[in-house]
């Protein structure tokens, strides 16, 4: 099998990765790509959210299967381009996508399909958004309606911090806080058999405890020993199923990756968002325990044969992703400064932990520098959490980037095992 994979992040680098394993695939493909997916497969230079310049490429490369791992390119519709081309493609159409693509869209179809989420106002204007705020009271939750990369979302006690947030969005989703620890569960889909994966719990806040602004996400873990063992089978009942169900209804069938952030509230669980593909860093926790070759899986999902699949195999033991950032980030990274120290981790004696790359390039020199906020993944498994984080920050302490950050605290309360206090990441 031949694959194409879209995007250029420590998602991308995470699925080239699995693939890359998987003795079904005879090449491997990634565009744009960065500094490690280059090392797995090779790269090509695209326009990531032009849909007929990827369908172009994809043809040219004779794809038996375009990965589409970003949501900018699913909502701009590179999925129904690669489609229209013949091509099987693992992502939802753009009419689809807009499940992520429209958080007041998200509402609408959980509201017909029954499925359990916060109260919400979608606002137009400062009045609309003033009078919800004071509706809804502290904290405030205050939704950018579009894509924000992760960043779009202020959860606040601070009346006058939620205000400004609202006003700066032209389209606002306000709604109710959800208590409880929240968690990520994604599911494959061909649009009418769901199957689910492992759950995982990631961290948004910028800096340990919780504090700091909102990022794309600052580390993540599975599974989760704190959880009810009956959690998947009631989200795939409650969640998954009646939405992929209402979209198909509607005549636009979800094929793909869904992805619900679910809050685990006093009340039950309610879905926090929806995201139309792998989340970035779970993926990099959850592939790291599928035992699954993945390329049959994805395949299958993009040519409806998802029905016929096998059950999911899956490792007993864990795996913890802690994220490396630039200095300023998220609000202003610094980019183009050397990083250092990959070929140490790639030589550790002690397996299990290994890089992903997100926000790098090479420059002139050869050297990998850094390219964006999120710079690399280190993730590694073990046979429980604990080892796993072990592993996992001797690998953070490996590398060396000017002015970088990084969590410490990632996994820690469910590595102490502590099942009635586990980590509870602010909303995103």
């Amino acid at each position: 099998m031949r694959i194409l994979v879209i995007g250029g992040g420590a998602r991308e680098h995470a699925l080239c990765h699995a693939l890359s394993q998987d003795p079904d695939v005879t090449e491997l493909h990634c565009a744009p790509g960065n500094a490690g997916t280059a090392e797995v497969a090779e790269p090509h230079p695209v326009d990531a959210v032009n849909g007929p310049e990827v369908a172009e490429l994809a043809a040219r490369l004779g794809a038996d299967l375009v990965v589409v791992g970003p949501e900018a390119p699913l909502v701009a519709g590179v999925a129904d381009a690669v489609r229209a081309a013949g091509i099987p493609v693992f992502g939802p159409s753009a009419q689809a996508a807009r499940l992520e693509g429209s958080k007041a869209f998200a509402k609408e179809i959980m509201a017909a399909a029954g499925v359990p989420t916060a109260r919400a106002h979608v606002c137009t204007t400062p009045g609309e958004a003033d009078a919800a705020l004071d509706a809804f009271g502290p904290p405030y939750v205050v939704k950018d309606d579009g894509l924000a990369a992760g960043k779009g979302v202020v959860v606040t006690e601070d009346l006058a911090h939620a205000r400004a947030h609202a006003r700066s969005c032209e389209r606002v989703v306000i709604e109710e806080f959800l208590d409880g620890p929240e968690v990520s569960l994604f599911a494959v889909t061909d649009g009418e058999t769901v199957v689910p994966l492992q759950p995982a719990q990631d961290f948004k806040r910028a800096r340990d405890g919780d504090e700091g602004p909102n990022t794309g996400g600052m580390g993540a873990y599975s599974p989760l020993p704190w959880a009810d063992p009956k959690l998947t089978d009631e989200v795939l009942d409650t969640v998954l199923r009646p939405t992929v169900d209402e979209l198909r209804r509607r005549g636009t069938p979800f094929s793909g990756l869904l992805y619900a952030g679910l809050a685990l509230t006093s009340r039950g669980v309610r879905v926090v968002e929806f995201n139309a593909r792998f989340g970035d860093p779970e993926t990099q926790a959850v592939l790291a325990r599928l035992l699954t070759p993945p390329a049959g899986l994805l395949h299958a999902a993009a040519t409806g044969t998802l029905g016929s699949f096998p059950p999911l195999r899956w490792s007993d033991g864990a795996a913890v992703t802690v994220v490396v950032a630039a200095e300023g980030y998220p609000e202003a990274p610094r980019t183009g400064d050397p990083v250092e120290g990959l070929d140490e981790i790639a030589a550790e004696d002690a397996p299990g932990a290994y890089v992903l790359h997100a926000g790098t390039r090479r420059d002139e020199a050869g050297r990998v520098v850094s390219a964006g906020g999120r710079v690399l993944s280190l993730t590694a498994t073990g046979p429980d959490l604990a080892q796993a984080r072990a592993l996992a920050y001797r690998a953070v302490a490996r590398v060396r980037l000017a002015g970088s950050h990084h969590r410490t605290d990632i996994a820690a309360q469910a590595a102490s095992a502590v099942p009635s206090s586990p980590q509870s990441p602010s909303i995103e």
